[in-house]
């Protein structure tokens, strides 16, 4: 009989391979594989979200692995900038080539008189020069195709071109206006020929597992899944959701009790933990799921209490004062807003080191 998982129980295994239970002793390579690489839409999000998994971080661990090349920022899942391995870039950069292929889409009319077996050899040769920034690629790429919209050009070389963004020297690892390299001259190497995404669904299920396959699905962006999971099947584990649905897991994975006790935590902008499945009831209840989302399409940063997101917080600085303000979806106990208010005075600890006074206030829940 196939055994079935409670949300509870999802929930918990997930925390457990984020680093979510306990902060993890690794190293931000170790960490970064580990965890299925972390959305990075923006620079700063990364740095908290690994401070809330690893003991003892500081942003100089990141910044070192990125100027070391062990960890890269780039676009890969669902078309969007994560950070991944070095290794994993390589890995799975060709797998994904029809999610950012389809992204191309959104370009609709613009897309006129662009031939990208054309472009894309220029794109090549003018960062073969050395790594550019998005408006210098514009504005060359509109001289050699000045019948195509720049826009255009631009959006299909970071598409269709293999890229990394280069990290500059700030605290938060990247300057406001970033520059790109080729991921050839930045690592040495083209990634891989190989198109099957098994290696990249087998990372997706140690780092969020146990998942159905729509759970991969909206964390890759690739469709059709389905027979992939089929064809690892053998290799792996099966359980069944309290829906009835099948569940894919690597055998080694941990699993812990549904009542293992998970900490408070914040999460940033963008955690791949809240993004990471279709269904999102193992972090996210469906109720609240809906206030994760601002109107302009912004994943809000979260605070965890008890496992699962129980509301949004902000920080800001005045002068010498910081102030991190939680916005709970629903009333908390004592416990939880001492634990909170502990974590939060941490965390600010971490993201404002030369301020003079931090202060956790919360506004009440409606």
């Amino acid at each position: 009989m196939t055994e079935v998982l409670t949300v509870r129980a999802l929930n918990r295994a997930t925390l457990a391979r984020q680093g979510l239970l306990a902060r993890e002793p690794l190293g931000v390579a170790a960490a970064v594989e580990r965890f299925g690489g972390l959305q990075a839409q923006e620079a700063r999000p990364p740095f908290v979200g690994l401070w809330s998994r690893l003991a003892g971080f500081a942003p100089s661990d990141l910044t070192g692995a990125l100027h070391s090349r062990d960890v890269v920022r780039a676009t890969l899942m669902r078309g969007t900038l994560h950070l991944v391995t070095a290794a994993d870039y390589a890995a799975f950069r060709t797998p994904l080539q029809p999610v950012l292929d389809a992204g191309r889409k959104a370009l609709g009319d613009r897309a006129a008189g662009l031939d990208t077996a054309r472009v894309l050899p220029v794109a090549r040769e003018l960062l073969h020069a050395g790594p550019r920034t998005f408006a210098e690629m514009r504005d060359l790429l509109q001289e050699r195709f000045p019948d195509v919209n720049d826009r255009a050009l631009g959006f299909t070389v970071r598409m269709c071109v293999p890229l990394v963004m280069v990290p500059g020297e700030d605290r938060w690892g990247f300057p406001r206006t970033a520059r790109f390299a080729l991921a050839s001259d930045w690592l040495g190497a083209e990634p891989t020929d190989a198109a099957e995404p098994d290696a990249l669904v087998l990372r997706y299920l140690a780092a969020f597992g146990p998942a159905t396959a729509a759970d991969a699905q909206a964390f890759t962006g690739l469709p059709a899944l389905g027979p992939v999971l089929d064809r690892l099947r053998p290799g792996l584990r099966v359980f069944a959701d309290e829906r009835g649905r099948e569940l894919f897991d690597v055998p080694d994975a941990p699993r812990p009790g549904p009542d293992v006790p998970a900490p408070a935590r914040f999460l940033p902008e963008f955690d791949s933990l809240v993004l990471a499945h279709a269904d999102r009831t193992r972090v996210i209840s469906d109720a609240d799921r809906p206030l994760l989302t601002s109107k302009n399409l912004r994943v809000r940063a979260t605070f965890l209490w008890d496992g699962f997101a129980a509301g949004t917080w902000e920080a800001a600085r005045r002068r010498k004062v910081a102030t991190l303000n939680l916005r709970p979806f629903g009333t908390l106990p004592d416990s939880a807003l001492d634990a909170l208010t502990a974590e939060g005075e941490a965390l600010l600890s971490f993201t404002e080191p030369d301020a003079t006074e931090r202060v956790v206030t919360v506004t009440s829940a409606d």
